[in-house]
């Protein structure tokens, strides 16, 4: 998903709500999606959310009331979005933004599933965590 996949559809218009807390956006193909924002912010493609590998990633909580406060584009392939709580290092190309609109009720689903796992309320505040060296975030 770093790159934009040629058969994805290209946005033809974004809109940032920010009194819903909605990212929508309109496709060529005719798709509309309203994607959440801490929908978003608990699927960032950022290092910091995902890691560097399979099973790194880090379960995000005390998200539900995220905003974005700026959102700039990426060459022609991707937007970058700021958020309330400082993140700001998600690339979120046209096809992972089509991804999470497509599929944003399994992805809430496994989200709460996650958290149920982990014994985590959604609204628990994250944990703070000791310095990394990566350089990624």
């Amino acid at each position: 998903m770093a790159g934009l996949n040629k058969d994805t559809p290209m946005p033809q218009d974004i809109t940032v709500h920010s009194a819903s807390r909605l990212l929508e956006i309109a496709f060529s193909d005719g798709q509309t999606f309203r994607i959440p924002f801490e929908l978003m912010r608990v699927y960032s493609p950022s290092a910091e959310v995902q890691g560097h590998g399979p099973g790194q990633e880090t379960l995000q909580t005390g998200k539900r009331d995220v905003t974005v406060v700026a959102l700039e584009q990426v060459g022609n392939y991707a937007v970058q979005p700021t958020f309330s709580d400082g993140h700001e290092s998600g690339i979120y190309t046209w096809d992972y933004l089509y991804f999470l609109g497509s599929q944003q009720q399994q992805l809430w689903n496994d989200y709460l599933q996650r958290l149920q796992a982990a014994g985590v309320d959604r609204d628990a505040p994250m944990p703070v965590k000791g310095g990394h060296a990566c350089g990624s975030h």
